[in-house]
């Protein structure tokens, strides 16, 4: 596994090796020692073991996020596309942060594999790409519905540069993301 910094630096890219021959492939999606060592070796802190593991099934067009929850619940999350493909964000909540309010993404996908580590103080989202898309990703905390928080995906202060759809219509959003507070006016870490 090759693990590389994003724009925010504790926000990881982990591409794994894929080993192929004339029946398939075969790749390890995890390794809790491979993990501790990727990130060790960028200097960054081991987390809280994964609890809980999620999956999500999307429409193409479809926006989750920008989701995070607060102290005592907060959530790192390493997270995968295993069919289709997907945009996807991580925003930096931590006030007093250097990094405090910018965002990093990347694209995940069946066919790149790649992973994205982001560690708890951070919102996360994604923008699904393709019909069908199987998003699936590891928490260091369980889903905990007093915790949860949300903010705007089109917070100006932010701006992220989500991906034009071939569509050409905005993204497809549940009622709650769509009333999300803007950072300005958010709980924060």
């Amino acid at each position: 596994m090759k693990f590389s910094r994003t724009r925010i630096a504790e926000v990881v890219l982990i591409e794994p090796q894929r080993l192929a021959d004339a029946r398939g492939w075969f790749m390890e999606s995890f390794s809790a020692p491979k993990f501790a060592q990727g990130l060790a070796g960028l200097g960054l802190p081991l987390p809280a073991p994964f609890v809980q593991d999620n999956e999500s099934q999307s429409a193409a067009g479809v926006l989750r996020g920008l989701h995070y929850q607060v102290p005592p619940h907060a959530q790192g999350k390493l997270v995968r596309v295993v069919q289709g493909s997907a945009f996807d964000v991580a925003v930096d909540l931590r006030r007093g942060s250097a990094s405090f309010g910018q965002w990093t993404g990347a694209e995940l996908s069946a066919s790149n594999l790649c992973q994205l580590w982001i560690p708890a103080g951070f919102a996360h989202g994604f923008l699904a790409l393709h019909d069908d898309t199987r998003f699936v990703y590891k928490t260091t905390a369980v889903y905990a519905r007093d915790s949860e928080r949300a903010i705007r995906w089109d917070d100006p202060a932010i701006a992220i540069r989500w991906p034009t759809l071939a569509s050409g219509l905005p993204p497809l959003l549940a009622p709650k993301d769509a009333a999300a507070p803007l950072l300005a006016d958010a709980e924060l870490f």
